[in-house]
């Protein structure tokens, strides 16, 4: 283990060092300060719904530019050419050197993430916000947080694959901004949470409403028939539509956020969707590295 935390010890000196990383978490925090600064008073907007609002950069747009640089860095371009006297020449496997390399960068990045978030999150909670009374539960902002760093895990291991088999950090970046969001937007209206992050982002005030046991209040029939309401309603849809008599639109406020049946969303579904292809990278970008010639 000496190796390899000697080279994660390097690798957190040398990113912490970059302007970029200072860069990142100076405009992180004040992205952060000013949604909430700009939100504090609005009581349209329950904490919930601001803290998923927190949580869109590091979702959805701009800090995933970030992360996949710092994800594709490690053994390509120059690096690369460089990183070869380095393996060749001391005792250093070379799948100790890129899981180092690839923890190192896992850990700055939600290094970054928690502690501009930890602490903006427990200001809402705490403090006393001018909007109607909400539960915010501890369930949900550990579940909200878990889930945004699983998401972020997994972009930095797919910049670290693309970095490793294409060798080229400009094209890495390129080809993985041009596969991850048209992919996105595909699967947003589909409200696949465990694959889509702009999904789980809008269904996040669902998760922090949620607590640690929910307990079943209404009997089972009530439960059954609340779970046929969307059928049905669809089904007099088709039914108007057939017999050509206009159904009389219902004035609903367009809402960014998905408030949907607790049930209907799972964390467990959410961690293994990420979690599997964050593993499945990392895999593939250690056959890759330990195969191909120096």
């Amino acid at each position: 283990m000496m190796p390899l935390l000697a080279i994660l010890r390097h690798d957190l000196r040398g990113l912490s060092a970059s302007w970029l990383v200072r860069l990142w978490l100076a405009a992180s925090a004040l992205l952060t300060l000013f949604v909430i600064l700009s939100h504090w008073n609005n009581k349209e907007l329950p904490t919930a719904e601001l803290i998923a609002w927190l949580l869109f950069p590091y979702l959805v747009f701009p800090w995933f530019l970030v992360v996949i640089v710092l994800g594709v860095g490690p053994v390509s371009g120059s690096r690369a050419e460089s990183l070869a006297d380095g393996i060749l020449s001391r005792p250093v496997a070379r799948y100790e050197y890129l899981l180092a390399s690839w923890s190192a960068r896992v850990a700055l990045v939600l290094g970054i993430y928690l502690g501009v978030m930890v602490p903006a999150i427990l200001l809402l909670v705490l403090a006393d916000r001018p909007v109607p009374d909400e539960t915010v539960t501890l369930y949900g902002v550990t579940g909200a947080l878990g889930a945004a760093a699983v998401v972020m895990t997994l972009q930095v291991s797919l910049g670290f694959l693309l970095g490793t088999l294409l060798r080229s950090p400009l094209l890495a970046v390129v080809v993985l901004v041009f596969i991850w969001y048209p992919i996105n937007l595909i699967l947003q209206p589909f409200s696949l949470e465990e694959f889509s992050p702009i999904s789980l982002n809008r269904a996040l005030p669902t998760l922090l409403r949620q607590p640690w046991h929910r307990v079943e209040d209404e009997p089972q029939e009530a439960a059954t028939d609340q779970a046929l309401e969307p059928w049905l309603r669809q089904t007099a849809h088709f039914l108007e539509t057939l017999s050509a008599v206009p159904e009389e639109p219902v004035p609903q406020e367009p809402t960014y956020f998905d408030n949907r049946n607790p049930d209907d969303f799972s964390l467990t579904r959410v961690v293994l969707g990420y979690g599997i292809p964050t593993l499945a990278a990392v895999a593939l970008a250690t056959l890759c590295f330990c195969w191909r010639d120096l």
